[in-house]
This record gives structure tokens, C-alpha cells and sequence, in this order.
């Protein structure tokens, strides 16, 4: 099979192809060695060396908007690539060329029906920050509130949806015929990737996420969401209010004297617990471009492009899975991660089951400052994909947040732990879990459970006797290893039967000790006597094997 290589996306086949090459995948880069733009054989030239990961982001940066964005979202996919390379990525956070200033103010008129001049009494030309999709000014409303206004680039929806075209064929591509492609499965992870890039140009969408996300935390005194402004903001721009502070990891070592380090770090993690154990909804992207620390000593929380939702069976799946790693507890963690997971025809549980063990034991014996219970999420999930397990991406998310979530958590305070901070807040995460199913609605819908259980209850039953009365019935019992299980009774049986015996000697004897005889032994009566020596011998004997067979076993246990 051969892409199907349409004139106008031809360019970014090929760009894309020359990754390939560079990157050490040269499969996909001799689909093109045939053709080119005018249909004659033109091979691509590129080293085929190992290149360097900041290259790689170099590269995706001159490829355009969507490919910068591209590479944001793959630094946060640690199942697909090595460390340096996720490292060398996160750096396309806030580093994009900008957009002229005309053609912000087009958009605005263009969305809100409204000039700049009109709706703000101040709008700085020069933007604050310049972002894949989109770039952040800073203005004023016209009753003087300071705020921030988000304009998406121009004609970035098309290009998205373009270039989303060339990467989709791609990666059917792979998933078809080969065997990386099948176990990575490309076209589900491009599909994820495309999914939260739409989400993210919708800006009423996130105006909703900051909104939810701001009620949701309104219990955390040093945690500030920024409000959006609704009547200043549409799909392609954002109003809201503006945030004065420094970036988290920008933090000078006199600066971090004056804060209270210990309080912040652990208040954000438990803000973050609450979000993705009992809300079920959390801000999925706190790198430090993201989090800011507020010149009044508050944690805030900008950028809700990306977020994550979970239902509450994979909450209740993620908070068993993080207290085992944050106990080292690695088969319980294992056996979370395969009952959430999806296995392929390759999978090598063997494998699986004895790194991911190894990974999470080790959070036992680190350090104090080397515990990391992101790190150890990540892990599992990039030795999984290797094994050929895949795992909900929900994971994958959560592991990333949290390693980010360390990262600024030492910033705020060097000694902070995060695997402590999950056991500490443990208790009172699973009592608002439980009193938050306690709801009228959830109460009345166990209740019309219990009416329908009971409602058919007759008729089963019916069933189930006349099913027994005309000899339909049949019960099938799958009992593992019955022939070892029966012969375990029958050894039971025969001690119990032989202890019985000789206690039936022993009371013999002891009455016929009372009877006359001339045939005496030890000057006893000679019968009595010889029971007795019968059921002393046997008693012995028993008592003996019985010693004997715990030893045996306690050395096969050890060995």
C-alpha cells in the first residue's frame, strides 16, 4: 500500500517525512523516493543519524503552529518518547513567533462586533505572551479592571485540519502494516492529540473550565483562578481578568524566604487531588508557564485549554493505584494498571509484571526529595506501551500533571513530598468521596435498584424451581487444582480418624485396668497394658509426622 499523496499537501508530506529520516525512521520516507511534486522519482536528502532532541523541537518549531502545539502535547506523552526528548519539547510552551498587531485587531472586531477603542479604555499593542494557537494581551475594560485578552492566530482552525489530514493517512499508515504502528496504535493517540487541540481552540469552552474550575477550588484560600469576562470573549478570543506575579519556578532563593513554601506546595497538591479524585475534573496542564505565584502570595492557575475528566469508576481505579505507588506497593499497582488497561495480541505480561513491580518498589526506598509518584506513573505506562499494554490515557495525563506538579511543588519548598502529601490527605478524600455519593439522587437511584431486584425476585424464582422440578437445573463449579484440594482432606481425615482411635486405646486401657487377670505385664493387667503401649506408640508416631510435615514445609516456602 502507498499514501495517497494529494498535490496540495505534498509539502508537509515531505516535511514530515524528513523527521522521519532525521529521527531514525526511515520507513515512511521511501513511500516518497517514487515521486515528487511533478510525479518524477526525487529521494528525499536527509541524515539519517540520531539527531539531538533539541533539534527535534527546533524543527517542529519551523514546521508551523500546529506542529509547536504538536510537540507541547507529545512532551506530555512519556509512553512514546525518551526523557530528553519530552524535556527538549516542553520548551514550544510560550516561545512561538507572534502575530502583527492589525490582524489582532481584525479578529476582535471580527468576534465581538466591536472595535478595540470601543471595548477597552487600554489595549497594549505588544502582546505578553505568544503561544502555538494563539497570543496573550494585556488591556483594561473600560471600567479600569485589568484583564488579559487570548487571540487565536488567524486561519489556524484550516491549517489545523490540514495538516491533521497528512498526519492521520500517516499514521493509518503505520497502524496498518507495521509493528510499532500496532502496538502504539498511532491513529488512537493522533485522534486524542487532534481532539484536545480542538478543544483547546475553543475558547468559550475554556471560558467554561475556568469558570467550573474557580467554584470547584473556592475552598482553597491560596489556590486563584482567573474569571473569564463573557461579554469580551467568543470562540477565537478571551477576556479575562488579569494576573500579577512571577512564574513558580522563577523564584529567587531570598524570594522563596518570604513565602511559605510548605503551605502553598501542599495546599496546590491537595487542590489537585480534589480535582481529579472527587471532582473528576482538573486542570491537566500545570507547567510553569501555566502556574504563577501572585505578588499576595497565592498559587494561580491560568490556561485551561487542556483538562482531563474521569468518570468515577477510573477515579476510584487512579486513587487505588496511587496509594499503591505512593506505599511501594507494586502488585497492587500492577494489578490496578492491567484492570484498567487493554492488552494487544503481543503483550508480554511477564515482562510487564516485572519492571512495573520494580519501578514502583522503588519509591519505598527513595529519599525523602527523590519520591515521585508522576515519575512512577510515567514509568508504568512507557514500560506498558513497550509490552504492549495499552493504557487509558487518562493515566498517561495524570502522570504527567503530577510530575509537573513536582516539579513546581520543589520549587515552592525543596523537601516537599508528594507520595507523603497523597497519604496524608488520603482519609479526607475518601469521606468526601462517600458523602458525595450520599446525594438525594443517588440515594433514590440505589432505591429504584433495590424495587426493580425486588419486583423481579418472584419470577426468578419461579424460575429457578421449575427449572429444579423438571431436572433442568444445572450448576457448573470450576474448582482450581480439586485433585491437591481433595488430597489435603483425605490426609485430614486419616489424622483425625487415627487420633480417634488411639484415644479410644488409651480410655480402653485405663478401664481395663481394673479388671483381674493372670497374664500381667509390669505387674498391669497384660490386654489393658498392651492397648496402652499401642496408643503411646501410635500418639508418638503421629505427633512425630505431624512435626515432620511443617518442617518440610516451611523449607519449601523459604526455598
Amino acid at each position: 500500500m502507498k499514501l495517497s499523496l494529494k498535490p496540495h499537501h505534498l509539502k508537509r508530506y515531505k516535511d514530515i517525512a524528513m523527521l522521519f529520516l532525521k529521527y531514525g525512521t526511515s520507513d515512511l520516507a521511501k513511500e516518497f523516493e517514487h515521486e515528487d511534486a511533478g510525479g518524477e522519482a526525487e529521494p528525499p536528502t536527509a541524515k539519517c543519524d540520531q539527531a539531538a532532541p533539541n533539534e527535534l523541537a527546533d524543527d517542529l518549531e519551523k514546521m508551523g503552529p500546529t506542529f509547536v502545539k504538536f510537540g507541547q502535547l507529545l512532551s506530555s506523552r512519556a509512553d512514546l518518547l525518551p526523557a530528553p526528548y519530552l524535556k527538549a519539547l516542553a520548551r514550544l510552551q510560550d516561545k512561538v513567533k507572534p502575530f502583527p498587531h492589525e490582524q489582532v485587531e481584525e479578529i476582535i472586531a471580527s468576534e465581538l462586533g466591536i472595535r478595540i477603542s470601543k471595548a477597552f479604555s487600554n489595549f497594549e499593542e505588544k502582546h505578553l505572551a505568544a503561544a502555538s494557537l494563539g497570543q496573550v494581551h494585556r488591556a483594561a475594560l473600560r471600567d479600569g479592571r485589568p484583564v488579559v485578552v487570548k487571540v487565536q492566530r488567524p486561519e489556524i482552525r484550516k491549517q489545523i485540519a490540514e495538516d491533521f489530514e497528512v498526519l492521520e493517512e500517516i499514521a493509518s499508515f503505520f497502524d496498518e502494516h507495521t509493528d510499532i504502528g500496532r502496538r502504539y496504535r498511532f491513529g488512537k493517540i493522533l485522534a486524542e492529540i487532534k481532539s484536545s487541540i480542538l478543544q483547546e481552540l475553543d475558547y468559550q469552552r475554556e471560558a467554561s473550565n475556568l469558570t467550573t474550575l474557580a467554584n470547584n477550588l473556592k475552598e482553597f484560600p491560596h489556590i486563584l483562578v482567573p474569571l473569564p469576562v463573557l461579554d469580551y470573549s467568543s470562540r477565537s478570543v478571551l477576556t479575562m481578568d488579569y494576573v500579577s506575579g512571577i512564574k513558580i519556578t522563577e523564584l529567587s532563593p531570598i524570594a522563596q524566604m518570604d513565602i511559605k513554601g510548605d503551605v502553598l506546595a501542599e495546599e496546590l497538591f491537595k487542590a489537585y487531588l480534589k480535582q481529579v479524585l472527587i471532582d473528576g475534573f482538573f486542570h491537566a496542564d500545570p507547567h510553569p508557564g501555566n502556574v504563577f505565584l501572585t505578588h499576595d502570595g497565592r498559587i494561580a492557575l491560568l490556561d485551561l485549554g487542556m483538562t482531563g475528566r474521569l468518570n468515577t469508576n477510573m477515579q476510584e481505579n487512579l486513587l487505588r493505584l496511587l496509594l499503591a505507588i505512593s506505599e511501594g506497593n507494586g502488585d497492587e499497582a500492577v494489578k490496578i494498571v492491567l484492570r484498567i488497561s487493554e492488552t494487544t495480541d503481543d503483550f508480554d505480561e511477564v515482562e510487564f509484571t516485572k519492571k512495573a513491580t520494580e519501578f514502583v518498589s522503588e519509591q519505598r526506598n527513595q529519599t525523602l526529595n527523590r519520591q515521585d509518584v508522576g515519575k512512577a506513573l510515567l514509568a508504568v505506562a512507557r514500560t506498558a506501551a513497550q509490552t504492549g499494554l495499552y493504557v487509558p490515557s487518562e493515566l498517561i495525563l495524570l502522570g504527567k500533571t503530577l510530575l509537573q506538579l513536582d516539579e513546581i511543588g520543589k520549587s515552592l519548598s525543596p523537601n516537599f513530598n508528594p507520595n507523603a502529601s497523597v497519604r496524608r490527605n488520603v482519609g479526607e478524600i475518601m469521606t468526601t468521596r462517600m458523602r458525595k455519593g450520599a446525594t438525594p439522587g443517588h440515594l433514590f437511584g440505589s432505591l429504584m435498584e433495590m424495587r426493580d431486584f425486588v419486583g423481579g425476585l418472584p419470577e426468578r424464582v419461579n424460575k429457578i424451581l421449575d427449572a429444579v422440578g423438571n431436572s433442568e437445573l444445572e450448576v457448573n463449579v470450576k474448582t482450581p487444582d480439586a485433585r491437591h484440594l481433595l488430597n489435603g482432606f483425605e490426609k485430614i481425615a486419616n489424622r483425625v480418624t487415627t487420633g480417634i482411635i488411639l484415644a479410644a486405646l488409651i480410655v480402653g486401657a485405663a478401664l481395663m485396668m481394673r479388671i483381674n487377670s493372670t497374664f500381667q505385664i509390669f505387674g498391669y493387667p497384660g490386654i489393658a497394658m498392651i492397648c496402652f503401649l499401642i496408643a503411646t506408640s501410635g500418639s508418638g508416631w503421629l505427633i512425630i509426622g505431624i512435626l515432620w510435615k511443617d518442617y518440610k514445609d516451611k523449607r519449601k516456602q523459604k526455598e
